[in-house]
């Protein structure tokens, strides 16, 4: 596989300056090696960044940097389709309005291709706001809402080619939900396993149903991995820790179902923030998790001593 490595230093999504060294603390954790190691290609393309801004405002008084999220989506849109043409791209974010540009990306790269893209969200939070219900402001809780086309983005964010089926949208280790999300998912097709939901049925059988339905499907696979989806007692680097999140093995066994379906076509590594960290734990962890979806096998597995 070749694998493309996409730095994303977006932070204008989150209150919680730090994410815009993500990529480099990723970089820095081994990832390039981690997946040479494992027999793939490896392409760096270096980090990207927006420069001019759009002239826009929302009556939402709350919302913050929306000039600037506008701007990113429009690069990493056009970025994800363009990179998603051969090759895997795994974009280092970042917070995780990264994931309004490169899903919708990808989106379109799936739909000229005549195959559904299927994204699995691996998160504490649904990230299911539009500009209107957004109290925080922070724009790292759109993305979702934005792919899969729900009203109320027209003439700010940029205009979807593209929007995601809400019933190809899966996410798993959801325990963070406003009040106006809960709402508007009750409407929705999106699957939400939350973990409540992993404690009774175990992980591993709500995500094999999920890929059967994207194998049946001829599906696309778009992975986005929050740090958050993690307990952060092991995984501390981020903004918006929620405790009661996967555990290492939890985690590292949805990796590796991910891994041997075959199905996965693209990855965000996102809400890192190392300035949170201790002695880069957390990015070393995800460098482990994406090797893990990359095919390394728990006895290939290296011992780490922190």
């Amino acid at each position: 596989m070749h694998c493309k490595l996409i730095g994303i230093p977006l932070q204008d999504g989150a209150v919680q300056l730090g994410c815009e060294m993500g990529p480099s603390a990723l970089r820095t954790a081994g990832l390039e090696t981690a997946l040479t190691e494992l027999g793939h290609e490896v392409t760096d393309l270096g980090n990207v960044g927006i420069s001019k801004l759009p002239t826009v405002t929302h009556p939402n008084a709350a919302i913050r940097r929306l000039p600037q999220i506008v701007a990113w989506t429009e690069l990493l849109t056009e970025l994800a389709y363009r990179e998603s043409g051969e090759g895997m791209p795994i974009f280092l974010g970042g917070d995780h309005a990264v994931s309004a540009g490169t899903v919708a990306g990808i989106a379109r790269r799936a739909a000229e291709s005549g195959r559904p893209l299927f994204v699995l969200w691996l998160d504490a939070h649904t990230d299911f706001h539009t500009l209107d219900t957004t109290t925080s402001g922070n724009l790292h809780g759109v993305p979702v809402a934005y792919f899969t086309g729900r009203p109320g983005f027209e003439g700010y964010m940029p205009k979807l080619s593209h929007p995601v089926d809400p019933a190809n949208m899966c996410m798993i280790g959801i325990r963070s939900v406003d009040p106006a999300e809960r709402a508007a998912l009750r409407e929705s097709d999106v699957t939400v396993h939350d973990m409540r939901m992993i404690d009774e049925h175990g992980v591993a059988a709500l995500l094999c149903a999920f890929l059967e339905k994207v194998e049946a499907a001829n599906g696309l696979l778009h992975v986005s991995l929050d740090v958050d989806f993690l307990e952060p007692t092991f995984a501390p680097a981020v903004g918006t820790t929620v405790p009661g999140g996967a555990t290492f093995r939890e985690a590292h066994l949805v990796m590796e179902m991910l891994h041997d379906s075959g199905l996965v076509t693209s990855l965000d590594l996102v809400e890192l923030n190392p300035f949170l960290d201790e002695r880069g734990r957390t990015a070393t962890l995800l460098v482990d998790l994406t090797a893990s979806l990359m095919g390394r096998k728990v006895m290939d597995r290296p011992t780490r001593s922190f």
